[in-house]
């Protein structure tokens, strides 16, 4: 008698992890939907300087950032929204492209917890609680002291050019999240590029 048997498959909790995330995803966007029709959410960038310090130049920053209601909502139902700030510095160059001197970005987690009704932001491994949606944002839109550079990669006296922006993230929205996202003004937060020209500092002699 020969006896067959089909292998068990190894990915098969990871299968059945997906599908239940696709089934929450799935019932939250019904819920959603069920929403009127959200105006658009606004972000710009009011404020942006670079400044020297004693062996780098960080940059200072204030953004408004204003949710509309279906993303509050999303915050409320446990979705955690991903935010991140993107800084550019390049130099000018006549007979070529402009050389990028550095690229730097921070990327925020905004999440709701309904046990402590708390707001929660973090950045890396670090987190702060927050008792209102407001206190989040404008916590997470005040950039201060981001270290962008070392002050020996610049020269004293020559131009540079910087560019600053702030933008929610959805590509780390769970899938069914993502494909609602493409190409709807509900979803859409991103500043205009913010840029401007400074003249690098000289380094002080020790």
């Amino acid at each position: 008698m020969t006896v067959s048997s089909l292998p068990c498959s190894k990915n098969r909790p990871d299968f059945l992890a997906l599908l239940r995330q696709l089934l929450i995803g799935c019932t939250l966007l019904l819920g959603l939907t069920a929403l009127p029709a959200a105006a658009q959410s606004t972000a710009a960038i009011r404020y942006a300087e670079l400044l020297p310090t004693d062996d780098q130049y960080v940059l200072n920053a204030d953004v408004s950032v204003e949710l509309n209601p279906r993303l509050e909502e999303i915050v409320l139902r446990g979705i955690a929204l991903h935010f991140v700030a993107e800084f550019i510095l390049t130099r000018g160059r006549w007979y070529w492209l402009d050389e990028t001197i550095v690229e730097r970005r921070i990327a925020f987690r905004l999440t709701y917890h309904a046990l402590t009704q708390k707001y929660r932001l973090a950045t890396g491994s670090l987190g702060q609680n927050f008792d209102t949606l407001e206190e989040a944002l404008r916590t997470m839109t005040r950039l201060r002291n981001w270290a962008i550079v070392d002050r020996s990669r610049l020269r004293g006296g020559e131009s540079y050019n910087a560019a600053l922006r702030f933008r929610l993230d959805t590509d780390q929205l769970p899938k069914p999240f993502q494909v609602t996202a493409i190409g709807s003004r509900d979803w859409t937060l991103e500043t205009d590029w913010s840029r401007w020209t400074f003249l690098a500092s000289a380094a002080e002699r020790r």
